[in-house]
């Protein structure tokens, strides 16, 4: 007889725990989940809030930080007048500024913006931008003669200005002092482009023999498209004409980028890419890897704060031109004040805009804080910009940049403009590899394949541009 086995008992009915350990979820994940939703639904219940006033946006943090207490005593002052401030991020701004002209959806009534961002608002007929069209009321208050001119060319499009130039942003080349007249040189001695490598190139010598130069003469990149683009706008170069048509395939052109090429390779190779923003960086110019650096006057203020050890080690000159006689500064960046021209409280923001950027106490203080050079010519007298600087060895490096300020070269405020200088930047990465896959360092050889590349890259955008129904009409 065949005996069979005992039935098994039945497995004991899984707990809840069990059952959810077996799913892809552990039971402590999933009460992570639960208290994460619940928190979400909580946070979305609750209501924004933009601050209390006439909204008045803008984007760099340090601007809302000096403007924070001069806000808090304009409202103090009137009360029926009050602003609330916004910061906001630079993509985020533009994205809410740009859909609001074009959707109607809400945009602040006062805003200030950078050079990057605000043409983007230039696009399409003249009468379609948002921003209130401000010529006739600078005219009318004799603001213009009050301010640098050409710091308006960024912000006027088809001869009508849409906003206040806030700082000039000239442009100067600082140079490691100490390791220079320890060398002996003179750079009184230095007017162009061509004298500053040459009487500098001494310094290029390999002494710890590491088949290296022991420094290099300049900080810049193909890939810098900011410091390529402020260094053919300082040789006159154009990226539109007078008609905002796109321009930057000239021979001037061709001929700087050819130029700034055999800068950057090749046997009289003399610059070198020095990261401007990043800790590395800052450390390769304490070491001394580079002798000059291009200097817009943010960035000095930048570099004071992030980079304290380089005080009194470094000194500023003016540019060296590109020919003698010319134009011995650039420009770098740019920001604007305007107002949306669907605002409900136009004179109130056009009140505090002329407040803000006439302001004797926030140009010193912008000056003190940042080393930025307002636009309001009338404040260049101000004792703050003769000051000497110890960063730099003690020049008066306020007067400095204000001795370049009326010579800044003007800024295309075209819609393309971005797009035209990272085409002009993917032209300057073409022509070195062409130079050094030819071997090609001789400028003039360099100029007909820069001229060839740049007619490509300004056909190749003038057809992105002819695609776009709303490209700028009168």
């Amino acid at each position: 007889m065949t005996t069979q086995p005992p039935p098994q008992a039945a497995p004991p009915h899984p707990s809840l725990r069990e059952k959810l350990s077996r799913t892809v979820f552990s039971f402590g994940a999933l009460v992570i989940l639960a208290i994460a939703v619940v928190t979400s639904v909580i946070v979305a219940l609750i209501p924004a809030k933009d601050p209390e006033g006439i909204p008045f946006w803008v984007m760099s943090t340090q601007i809302h930080r000096a403007y924070v207490p001069v806000i808090a005593e304009w409202n103090r002052k009137h009360p029926e007048k009050r602003f609330g401030m916004q910061l906001i991020t630079d993509r985020a701004f533009e994205r809410r500024m740009l859909s609001g002209f074009l959707a109607g959806t809400p945009v602040a009534d006062l805003l200030e913006l950078n050079d990057g961002t605000a043409p983007k608002a230039f696009l399409g007929p003249i009468d379609q931008v948002g921003f209130l069209d401000l010529t006739d009321r600078i005219h009318a208050e004799g603001l213009y003669e009050q301010f640098n001119e050409p710091s308006f060319s960024a912000f006027t499009s088809r001869g009508r200005i849409f906003g206040l130039p806030r700082s000039v942003h000239p442009v100067l080349l600082a140079y490691r002092a100490d390791l220079v007249e320890a060398a002996g040189i003179d750079v009184s001695q230095i007017e162009t482009w061509d004298d500053y490598f040459r009487i500098m190139r001494p310094l290029m010598a390999d002494h710890d023999g590491n088949g290296r130069p022991d420094h290099y003469l300049l900080n810049l990149s193909e890939n810098d498209t900011g410091l390529i683009i402020s260094l053919l706008f300082q040789n006159d170069g154009l990226l539109f004409d007078e008609n905002d048509a796109l321009a930057f395939a000239s021979p001037r052109n061709a001929h700087a980028l050819a130029t700034i090429v055999t800068w950057l390779t090749g046997p009289a190779q003399a610059a070198i890419d020095v990261p401007l923003f990043t800790a590395a960086g800052h450390r390769q110019r304490l070491e001394g890897i580079v002798i000059g650096m291009i200097l817009p006057d943010w960035m000095l203020g930048s570099w004071k704060v992030e980079n304290p050890q380089l005080a009194g080690k470094i000194k500023l000159m003016p540019l060296p031109a590109w020919e003698r006689g010319g134009r011995r500064t650039t420009i770098n960046g740019g920001t604007m004040i305007g107002i949306n021209k669907r605002a409900e409280h136009i004179e109130q923001a056009w009140e505090l805009a002329k407040h803000l950027y006439m302001s004797a106490e926030l140009a010193e203080q912008s000056f003190r804080e940042n080393s930025l050079i307002t636009t309001v010519k009338a404040l260049w007298s101000l004792p703050i910009y003769d000051e000497p600087e110890p960063y730099c060895g003690g020049q008066i490096v306020g007067r400095m940049y204000i001795d370049q300020a009326p010579h800044v070269p003007r800024k295309p405020s075209s819609p393309y403009a971005g797009l035209a200088s990272e085409y002009v930047r993917n032209v300057t990465m073409a022509l070195r590899a062409y130079a050094e896959r030819t071997e090609t360092y001789d400028v003039a050889a360099l100029e007909t394949e820069a001229l060839r590349l740049l007619s490509e890259a300004q056909a190749a955008l003038q057809k992105q541009i002819a695609r776009n129904l709303f490209s700028q009409t009168p």
